[in-house]
């Protein structure tokens, strides 16, 4: 039987040198430190540094959904 679920959402920015995905996958595994039961995301805004005449950085702003402990 399936289970009801209540979420809570946090949001947070991760950023990396090398791509958006990157960025994602930094963000998560960072919150993934602190926050638990985390079942999805969502990208909310992209942005990037840029550095002469090239992207320095990748800026991902996005929302993590988890599951409040009972």
């Amino acid at each position: 039987m399936a289970q009801d679920h209540t979420y809570k959402i946090t949001e947070l920015v991760g950023s990396s040198q090398d791509s958006i995905d990157d960025a994602v996958r930094k963000g998560v595994a960072r919150a993934a430190k602190s926050v638990h039961n985390m079942k999805w995301f969502e990208v909310t805004e992209i942005r990037g540094h840029i550095e002469g005449d090239r992207v320095g950085h990748w800026q991902v702003s996005m929302k993590i959904g988890f599951t409040v402990d009972d």
